[in-house]
């Protein structure tokens, strides 16, 4: 005698489904956190790094740029025998 009926319904759920339901539990500084991460893993192309140089290209004065040569000159040209 056969037992009762039963129907189960199986839903597929994507990894991206449970990735939103996480993200939507996060609070908001860690919601940030998430968002530089996946932005950090996301392929950028050769025209969005052109873009981003062409943003940040020039935003230093003469006299800023001017410093910070000097301040890479002194703290990476030198040599520290015990150091690495």
């Amino acid at each position: 005698m056969p037992g009762p009926s039963c129907r189960c319904t199986l839903k597929v759920v994507s990894p991206l489904e449970n990735i939103v339901e996480d993200l939507k539990t996060l609070p908001p500084d860690r919601l940030e956190m998430a968002a530089n991460f996946i932005r950090r893993l996301k392929p950028i192309s050769q025209a969005e790094r052109e873009a981003a140089l062409a943003r940040t290209f020039g935003c230093l004065s003469p006299e800023e740029a001017d410093e910070m040569e000097r301040v890479i000159e002194e703290g990476c040209e030198s040599i520290h025998e015990q150091g690495w």
